[in-house]
């Protein structure tokens, strides 16, 4: 490789699994990414796909710190002193910060702090950036915060109904998967040509977490999940919203802890609760037709999804573009159908045939809002943020 050719490291940490990319500086090429699975677990295992080949490489490793795996694997393709900067994303930036920053021992104290903003998120997060400081102590380590895109929501899109004190706090709405709406609205802008000054758009970043973004004349304006990324629409094992006094029943009625309760509402609810069965949703479409259950927590997913493109578009009256992203939104064309159909009253009607290959247009050509599917890239948002950062 090329010593003259600097790259910057991208980190894009969860509760169990971390995905990462290396990429040139200044064209950001990707020239390796990969991710780490189980992480803590048995069977933790590394993914790698480099630059010029088309197959991933996987194999176990038998560590519970994933940096130390990975940097071994960096070393094999890369030469570390090629690297000047590593990007990590952060899921909450709270009130404190609304833009990168490079991480210092005060910035981390801050995350630490509001910890309890996203306690499945942030603590995982904060972890692995300490083991990154330390295992590349030399090069500057900068926080993306997954929130920023929403920084500028209109003050009704971030009040929650709660006393006036919890805001003083940082108790309100943020909303999240911002690292992903940026890059779709740069997809937008640049490769689709579009002009988003002049669009009402809606982005629906469909995975096993998943959320939609409301994006009027460039700006957004509202956005589902809320003060943390547990709420908002149903999800692969989060319920997303529920009714408050379902808490009350659980800790008064059955005797339930609130770290219990925290536990059920994250990671045993959403479709796998409907389902009873798994929280894979292409597991559960292929079941579909002869589990009840697994048609039942399909076709919830799929209701509440369309529930919230109907408000979304309230909000901005009207829709001129829907976005598709995610593993779901971007692989599976029976939960686009199902969501889209019975929305023509709003002027959607879907290509059948388009949608069935995952084109990047699905809409008809009778359609008033033309429909798109554009796999996300957090990694590179990252990545461009890190180097609009040291420039």
């Amino acid at each position: 490789m090329d010593a003259s050719i600097s790259h910057i490291l991208t980190i894009n940490g969860g509760s169990s699994s971390v995905k990462f990319a290396v990429f040139t500086t200044h064209t950001h090429e990707r020239v390796l990414d990969g991710k780490i699975d189980h992480i803590g677990m048995e069977g933790t295992s590394i993914s790698v796909r480099s630059k010029n080949s088309e197959t991933t490489s996987t194999e176990l490793i038998d560590t519970k710190d994933p940096s130390i795996s990975l940097t071994e694997i960096l070393k094999a393709n890369i030469d570390l002193q090629s690297l000047i900067a590593v990007g990590h994303r952060v899921v909450h930036g709270g009130n404190a910060y609304q833009m990168p920053i490079r991480i210092t021992e005060d910035v981390l104290s801050d995350l630490e702090s509001f910890a309890m903003f996203a306690p499945r998120h942030l603590p995982a997060e904060i972890t692995l950036i300490r083991s990154f400081m330390k295992l590349l102590p030399a090069v500057p380590h900068i926080a993306c915060f997954d929130t920023s895109f929403f920084k500028d929501l209109p003050r009704l899109a971030k009040l929650l109904p709660i006393p006036k004190r919890y805001e003083e706090k940082g108790v309100r709405r943020y909303g999240f998967h911002g690292l992903s709406y940026e890059y779709l609205m740069r997809e937008l802008k640049e490769t689709l040509k579009v002009n988003v000054a002049e669009k009402k758009i809606i982005l629906a970043h469909l995975g096993a977490g998943a959320s939609l973004a409301a994006v009027a004349h460039g700006k957004p304006v509202e956005t589902t999940m809320g003060f943390t990324p547990n709420s908002g629409t149903p999800m692969a094992t989060r319920t997303g919203d529920i009714d408050p006094g379902f808490y009350e029943y659980c800790v008064h009625g059955e005797g339930m802890t609130s770290e219990a309760f925290g536990h059920m509402v994250n990671y045993e609810s959403g479709y796998l609760g409907i389902s009873g069965s798994t929280a894979n949703m292409e597991t559960l479409i292929q079941k579909a037709s002869f589990d009840l259950h697994a048609e039942e927590a399909v076709a919830f997913f799929c209701h509440h999804i369309k529930k919230h493109i109907g408000a979304l578009t309230a909000t901005m009256d009207g829709v001129d573009i829907l976005v598709f992203s995610g593993g779901m939104g971007e692989q599976a064309p029976e939960i686009r159908r199902r969501i889209c159909e019975g929305l023509s009253f709003l002027g959607i009607e879907v290509d059948h045939v388009a949608n069935s290959t995952n084109e990047i247009c699905i809409s008809a050509g009778e359609s008033q809002v033309i429909l798109y599917v554009i796999p996300t890239n957090e990694e590179l948002t990252i990545a461009r943020q890190v180097s609009n950062m040291l420039s």
